[in-house]
């Protein structure tokens, strides 16, 4: 009991210090995307760089948002629900819907309580104030990672990297439809892992003893990988977006194609990337929070002599 007691608290201690780390990043992507004027040239570089070769992705990129609504979500948490439900874990249903439902009421509430301050960056948008994070984003990545949550082991790792891809590629659509800068995508899958590391404490309070980590279930090599690629992906954004603001920081509209794409392009790898982090986070930390449940052997009595 005492090594289980110990898992237990050592698992507690990680979520924690994923939600910190997250909650953390996430007050750095809004200070600098909205409170720096270097933050928000290159965000409005990123958004403006959407022109190129938009006419080619335009249909794509509409279905993928379009599909994206009130009632996509609450459908989406139903399905969530079912599938913990028929799988016989109430507490999974309890913590995806949590989850969903948290990080959703969280993006709205920062979306309108937050102010972006007019640096004279952006002229065209500076009446639709602030837009981080962005709503579509997090549906997209709380349905992914809540699916994680509900799904059985052998299928846990595709659909972590189905989700994956499935909220990286709304993210990017966000940026290409115009409708949000690379920050807001970024900064609504960092509260999607905050309520990640949330989600999972509670289901770890809601199992008590009732079950172990079961390192079959583990997907190491996986997450790591994936982990590594989002990391790489942020890395390369990272350095397009300082080779760009290295460059003369003249108005986004007169900039050429070359630092429109690396803007662009920078943006784009910056989401898919985070998305790949979050993702990977959830990935390590599912075995611990979604055991197999191990039977609990029966008190044979111990028997007498002569019987």
């Amino acid at each position: 009991m005492r090594v289980h007691d110990t898992a237990r608290r050592g698992t507690a201690i990680w979520l924690v210090v994923l939600a910190l780390a997250q909650t953390a990043a996430l007050i750095a992507v809004w200070r600098i995307a909205l409170h720096t004027e270097l933050g928000q040239w290159l965000d409005t570089v990123a958004l403006t760089g959407n022109r190129i070769g938009q006419d080619r992705i335009d249909g794509p990129v509409n279905y993928i948002l379009n599909v994206m609504s009130v009632a996509a979500l609450l459908a989406a948490t139903a399905v969530i629900g079912f599938i913990a439900l028929i799988r016989g874990h109430v507490a999974f249903a309890v913590t995806a819907t949590l989850l969903i439902v948290g990080a959703n009421l969280t993006t709205q509430a920062l979306k309108y309580s937050l102010a972006r301050p007019d640096f004279g960056i952006d002229p065209q948008r500076v009446f639709a104030g602030n837009s981080l994070p962005s709503g579509h984003a997090t549906v997209a990545a709380s349905f992914a990672v809540a699916l994680v949550f509900v799904l059985p082991p052998r299928v846990r790792l595709l659909g972590a990297l189905l989700g994956t891809g499935y909220a990286a590629a709304v993210g990017v659509a966000t940026l290409s439809a115009g409708w949000h800068r690379p920050s807001d995508a970024i900064a609504a899958y960092l509260v999607v892992g905050v309520w990640a590391a949330l989600g999972g404490l509670a289901l770890l309070f809601m199992q008590r003893e009732r079950a172990g980590a079961v390192p079959g279930d583990a997907h190491r090599l996986a997450a790591g990988l994936l982990g590594a690629a989002g990391l790489l992906a942020v890395v390369a954004g990272g350095l397009a977006l300082a080779w760009l603001a290295d460059g003369p920081r003249i108005a986004p509209d007169e900039l050429g194609r070359r630092p429109l794409f690396a803007g662009y392009a920078g943006g784009a790898a910056g989401i898919a990337g985070t998305m790949g982090i979050v993702m990977a986070l959830v990935l390590v930390s599912a075995h611990r929070l979604i055991p197999g449940h191990r039977p609990i052997p029966a008190h044979r009595p111990i028997p007498r002599n002569g019987g």
